[in-house]
């Protein structure tokens, strides 16, 4: 979703394909009950503190700024979605995995048990991990039944052998290979659109 014009306030929709078959059956299937807005199109680089003509400018660049339409790839929008924090909140969601990286030998497996900072992690987690030919990973601790979270396509990882599951807490297991190998899993917090990326490292299994 998209404004075509700030000063009208028109906006323009893309419905996905349960969207289009509910607007069809009339105006009482179609109920929007949630919504997120996104700043995907803002580069906050732009923000310039040292303009010449003072703090009323600091933003005049960003704001000058076209506002994109609806974009039907949905591997593109909604990436950095904005976020209601409670009054005072000093600190902007960040994810933890209590590890910089995962190793894991023949035979491994882990629990990874994100959290995030503000507590907002009501709607769980997206898990990607980019390939699946190192290691399986797994929902530990599944969404409630009925819980509304974004749709992530593979290609967004940018493999063909990426594994996408969603949950609170996940398992990874490596699989038997005969070379070392690596690739990378990131986690998305489903509520605030938080992301945090780590690389996975499988060793081979031992020739004995």
């Amino acid at each position: 979703m998209g404004y075509l014009n700030k000063s009208t306030i028109t906006v323009d929709a893309v419905l996905t394909k349960k969207g289009r078959e509910l607007l069809s059956k009339g105006r009482s299937e179609f109920e929007i009950t949630q919504f997120a807005v996104a700043d995907d199109e803002v580069d906050y680089t732009l923000y310039t503190t040292s303009h010449p003509l003072g703090s009323a400018y600091y933003g005049s660049i960003i704001e000058s700024m076209p506002i994109i339409e609806a974009s039907p790839d949905e591997t593109q929008a909604m990436r950095f979605k904005l976020v209601s924090l409670d009054r005072g909140t000093k600190e902007i969601p960040v994810i933890s995995l209590g590890v910089s990286a995962y190793s894991l030998n023949f035979n491994d497996s882990v629990v990874v048990s994100p959290t995030t900072t503000a507590e907002l992690a009501t709607a769980g987690y997206t898990a990607i991990l980019f390939d699946g030919n190192v290691a399986t990973l797994t929902t530990n601790q599944p969404l409630a039944a009925g819980t509304t979270v974004p749709f992530f396509q593979v290609n967004q990882a940018t493999s063909a052998n990426a594994v996408v599951v969603q949950g609170f807490s996940f398992n990874l297991t490596s699989k038997e290979l005969t070379v070392d190998r690596t690739t990378q899993l990131t986690i998305i917090n489903n509520l605030t659109g938080a992301t945090k990326t780590v690389t996975v490292s499988v060793a081979a299994k031992p020739v004995i």
